[in-house]
């Protein structure tokens, strides 16, 4: 070989190998390159991102509407967790394949059809970029959207599956200010305002808040039903229009306004305490009742779909997650009678309870007076809320989850006791002496009352009558932990699960009954002894169902599990005598509640009076009247009323008629 070829060959093995390096150097800098990009990318430093770009591509974007762009679509789809990985697979010279995953609003969005373009300017290697790099199908112009696909709220529907809480269909009353001001524009809102019985001022905030004369301004939203509507329709000349709105809306009666609540938008403070729930700002929550109980299965989960639009239309969605609905609840409730008990109860404050003795199914929980629950979807006339003033905001007390003293009524379960520990002999004649009594003078001025004169009685008419001291003397025989056992064979005094959290009933205030004073109180429902409607319903319901109280429920649910609670509340062996006497109260001559009797009905039940008083010694104080009866042929239901403040009105009378007239509606 000469010197020439020789020559040759060497300068050949130099330029390949010179050649080698440079592509080796090349492949490390774009390397570097695409490592700044998936570093700065996945961190969603946009402005640092800027500076990878060429410089031809510099001239096409500024830096502030780059930065601008990536933040806006990236937060707007709620970009996280972004993985930008490169790919192995042939393609052009200076460019590198990769894929980006992340997590957006509509759930995961991944794709590997991502090119990174790459341009060498000054020894570094600079990123050619257009909108293809924030999605690869996009280009110059087209715009990211995200739209929200509304999930519903379940509905809660009646024990005949009737909708007493749905979305649905409402009016919003408006005005359109370019049409409403061209003339006599204070005229109009001061008939508005009459009209809808709100203060102009109210108006005119609105309109004033409203920076485009064309938009519709909503004033007041109202039910389909509301007779108002008639008056402001066609009247659009004047500016003034209606349109339809979907929202929450319920059965319009204020029987049902404590039970079923209300929804409202979210507050700070709760987006923050459910944080990890998937609430946003702008979503819907259960305020009180039924709808806040039972939310978690109630609310539903909207949908998303993140798409991309060019020239105003649609041309590829992205991701897409559909709405997940939320789920019904069917209630035990009979919603004709739960207003049958409201209206009876005229809004008198106090609080009713229903249940079918045989399944433990809650039929009726009444508190009154209650709301509509429209009015947190619509709004609050001038009239209603001077009438919620007028009254304290009565309405706002949810009284079927109150805590009362039962007075007499609280006897079913001191003669239980009593027949049980047989220290009641119910053929015994107790000798009674006068109108008060104490045991003996260790009770100094003290002394209880009984309102009927019989100089001896038995059980029956102890019942008959509500002598209070037959049962006091009863009490003390017993002792406090026997009563206090007695009670919870009853279910008070121990939790009571029923779908809805109530007040938890008692015998005392600790463990056992302190005195003999007060042993002899608790024996006749005073002292401290607290029950509520529902508690002594289901107490009563024993009478009707051979002695058992069955487990209460307030959902209707696939293979409904009916079990008893209390077992043999009431012993087989005295359940025709307390049958005897607690139906001698209604149905016999000179029973407290024989003004209640209803001909072709056998009920048996049990007035009572609980005196409200600051001490045993106060004349001064108030009286709660007690009321229940339960049907011993039918065994369709055991009702329990009571109502506040009765004592000029009658005392425990005044409870009588509504459960008449219920139950006569009910039974027959």
């Amino acid at each position: 070989m000469n010197k020439n070829n020789l020559l040759i060959q060497l300068f050949m093995i130099i330029t390949v190998c010179l050649l080698i390096i440079s592509g080796c150097s090349n492949s490390d800098k774009q390397q570097e390159t695409f490592d700044q990009f998936s570093n700065l990318l996945s961190n969603q430093k946009y402005d640092q991102l800027y500076g990878l770009l060429s410089t031809e591509s510099k001239r096409t974007i500024t830096k502030e509407e780059f930065v601008e762009k990536y933040t806006n679509i990236y937060s707007g789809i709620e970009a996280e967790d972004i993985s930008v990985s490169r790919i192995e697979k042939e393609h052009e010279e200076n460019v590198i394949p990769f894929s980006i995953n992340m997590n957006t609003v509509a759930g995961e969005v991944s794709s590997s059809s991502y090119q990174l373009p790459l341009v060498k300017e000054e020894k570094e290697w600079k990123i050619t970029w257009n909108e293809s790099l924030i999605f690869p199908t996009m280009k110059p112009g087209d715009k990211v959207k995200v739209r929200t696909i509304k999930a519903s709220r379940g509905s809660i529907l009646d024990r005949n599956g009737h909708p007493i809480a749905k979305d649905g269909e409402i009016k919003t009353v408006g005005i359109n200010p370019e049409v409403f001001d061209k003339s006599n524009r204070e005229g109009k809102i001061k008939e508005l305002a009459t009209i809808l019985d709100i203060n102009e001022e109210r108006i005119v905030k609105k309109l004033e808040q409203n920076k485009n004369p064309k938009y519709f301004v909503p004033i007041v939203d109202m039910m389909p039903d509301n007779e108002i509507l008639n008056t402001l329709q066609d009247r659009g000349a004047d500016g003034i229009f209606i349109n339809n709105k979907t929202s929450r809306t319920y059965i319009n009666h204020k029987a049902f306004g404590r039970l079923l609540g209300y929804v409202g938008s979210i507050t700070a403070e709760e987006l923050e305490k459910n944080k990890e729930k998937g609430y946003s700002t702008t979503s819907l929550i259960g305020k009180a009742g039924l709808e806040q109980v039972y939310e978690d299965t109630l609310r539903g989960f909207d949908g998303v779909e993140i798409y991309i639009v060019r020239d105003q239309e649609k041309v590829e969605t992205i991701a897409s997650k559909e709405p997940q609905h939320g789920e019904n609840i069917t209630l035990t409730i009979d919603s004709n009678l739960q207003s049958i008990i409201y209206d009876e109860m005229n809004e008198e404050k106090g609080s009713a309870a229903a249940v079918h003795p045989k399944t433990g199914e809650v039929l009726a929980l009444v508190s009154s007076p209650s709301y509509n629950s429209n009015r947190y979807t619509t709004y609050v006339t001038n009239e209603e809320q001077q009438s919620r003033e007028e009254s304290d905001f009565a309405d706002e007390v949810n009284r079927f989850s109150k805590l009362y003293s039962p007075g007499s009524v609280f006897k079913l379960v001191t003669a239980t006791a009593g027949l049980e520990r047989g220290t009641i002999d119910p053929e015994k004649q107790i000798s009674i002496n006068g109108r008060s009594w104490q045991k003996d003078s260790s009770w100094g001025n003290y002394s209880i009352t009984r309102v009927n004169t019989q100089s001896s009685v038995n059980l029956k008419d102890a019942v008959k009558y509500s002598d209070n001291i037959y049962f006091a003397m009863s009490a003390l025989d017993l002792g406090s932990d026997t009563l206090i056992s007695g009670a919870k064979k009853f279910g008070i005094g121990e939790p009571l699960e029923m779908g809805y959290p109530l007040g938890d009933s008692q015998v005392s205030n600790s463990e056992s009954i302190k005195s003999d004073i007060l042993l002899a109180d608790s024996g006749y429902g005073q002292g401290e002894v607290l029950v509520t409607t529902l508690n002594m319903a289901l107490a009563y319901s024993a009478l009707s169902n051979d002695g058992n109280i069955m487990a209460p429920s307030l959902l209707q649910e696939e293979n409904q599990n009916i079990k008893i609670w209390k077992e043999s509340a009431i012993a087989s062996a005295h359940l025709s005598t307390l049958q005897r006497a607690f139906t001698a109260v209604i149905n016999e001559e000179g029973g407290t509640a024989n003004d209640a009797k209803i001909s072709g009905i056998t009920l048996a039940g049990k007035t009572g009076t609980a005196e409200i008083k600051a001490s045993q010694v106060d004349e001064n104080g108030t009286e709660n009247g007690w009321f229940i009866a339960t049907d011993l042929e039918t065994a369709k239901i055991s009702l329990a009323v009571v109502l506040e403040d009765v004592k000029e009105r009658g005392g425990s009378h005044a409870t009588l008629p509504i459960i008449k007239n219920t139950l006569s509606d009910y039974l027959k």
